[in-house]
């Protein structure tokens, strides 16, 4: 083989090798001991999850400040902050963008105007993570590697620092946030109550209880006869809200 040839295919074979190098990202996995990370934000530095003791977290990833989606996603959290709150959970909103460009943005976002509604006023941090530290440590990353910018996640993460639920979502479909407020609540019954909430369950409705593991357990709850418990299928009993 002539030596140039031979120089050209190593070549070759240095460039795929390189471009099949395992990226640099964690798996997260729901149960799983959320990530610590220090990071400057527009409320300062964060030290997670120390400045968050006792507290639910509801980390919000997003690709890019001034952009539209992303901006209709931040009013949208800024008029739920209170029901947030009043969950004992904490907003924290992260993206690469830099911390000049976070904080011009939230000065623009306050500025909108709209008519028939109180002014907007962000009370949570968002998170500069410009060497892109925690949006590996929680895979908010692209599939293609150059894209720098952090996709659109959502991660619960609970008082014990567990990973409850995680969310992705496309760039171009902005988040219902309705609908990770309503996760948060079936979370939290669910460890009080020690139940499982059905499908489109709200506040006030019905829950599930743990199956009976045989029709036999199954017939023991019905000869109860308790007046808050209900049956569609011997596998499927019901508790009645209080």
């Amino acid at each position: 083989m002539k030596p140039r040839l031979f120089l050209s295919l190593v070549l070759m074979l240095t460039v795929v090798a390189l471009n099949a190098q395992p990226v640099n990202k964690s798996q997260i996995c729901i149960g799983m001991n959320a990530p610590e990370f220090k990071s400057l934000s527009t409320q300062g530095e964060i030290n997670f999850p120390a400045d968050y003791y006792n507290k639910w977290k509801v980390l919000f990833s997003h690709p890019a400040d001034f952009t539209p989606v992303c901006t209709s996603e931040i009013i949208a959290l800024a008029d739920k902050q209170e029901e947030f709150k009043y969950l004992n959970a904490a907003l924290i909103v992260i993206s690469t963008d830099g911390l000049n460009s976070h904080i011009e943005w939230v000065k623009s976002i306050e500025g909108i105007s709209r008519t028939g509604k109180s002014a907007i006023k962000i009370n949570f941090p968002l998170v500069s993570d410009v060497d892109m530290t925690v949006v590996r440590k929680y895979n908010m990353m692209h599939q293609d590697t150059s894209n720098r910018a952090s996709v659109r996640s959502v991660v619960i993460i609970d008082p014990d620092n567990k990973v409850r639920t995680f969310f992705v979502y496309p760039d171009n479909i902005g988040r219902n946030i309705d609908e990770i407020l309503r996760t948060l609540k079936a979370l939290q019954m669910a460890d009080k109550e020690n139940v499982l909430t059905p499908a489109n369950w709200q506040i006030g409705k019905d829950v599930l209880i743990h199956a009976p593991k045989t029709m036999k357990e199954s017939e023991k709850l019905k000869l109860q006869n308790n007046p808050d418990m209900y049956s569609q299928t011997w596998y499927m009993w019901y508790k009645k809200s209080q």
